[in-house]
């Protein structure tokens, strides 16, 4: 079953993210009190729990949020994702996904210094918001029919 792992924010763009407990997403905006919130196509960032365990093999003390992605996947193929695609996380909210990789806000960030790669550009998922509601660990991930 895919699940969401950790649901993270931060108040400002450019910085780690901080683990929730829980998070509430509204209806095109984003998620709350989160500095990625806004009317854009990346109100929510999605990153695969998979890949972030590769990258712990090199940098083991790697938390939560550090590549400021907002929720965190178990389970669910986010590689073979395309936009336009619709996932449910939870009984109430759906994303589209708008964009899959970006570039990073600094060619030599931390992670890439010390891995030699970043796996953001190439696996982080954004997405706007179709159907808002509150998110936490353990919450369902399906794709849309």
């Amino acid at each position: 079953m895919a699940y969401v792992e950790a649901v993270c924010t931060s108040e400002k763009k450019g910085i780690v993210k901080r683990e929730q407990q829980s998070v509430v997403i509204r209806k095109e905006w984003g998620i709350e009190n989160d500095a990625h919130a806004g009317k854009w196509h990346r109100q929510v960032s999605l990153l695969a729990g998979e890949s972030i365990d590769n990258v712990k093999e090199i940098l083991p003390t790697l938390k939560k949020g550090a590549f400021a992605e907002n929720i965190i996947t178990r389970g669910i193929d986010l590689v073979g994702i395309q936009i336009g695609q619709r996932i449910t996380v939870g009984d109430e909210v759906v994303l589209e996904i708008t964009q899959i990789g970006k570039e990073c806000h600094n060619a030599g960030c931390a992670i890439k210094k010390a891995t030699g790669d970043c796996i953001m550009p190439k696996e982080g998922i954004f997405a706007t918001v179709i159907q808002g509601g509150r998110v936490q660990a353990g919450d369902s991930l399906n794709f849309v029919s």
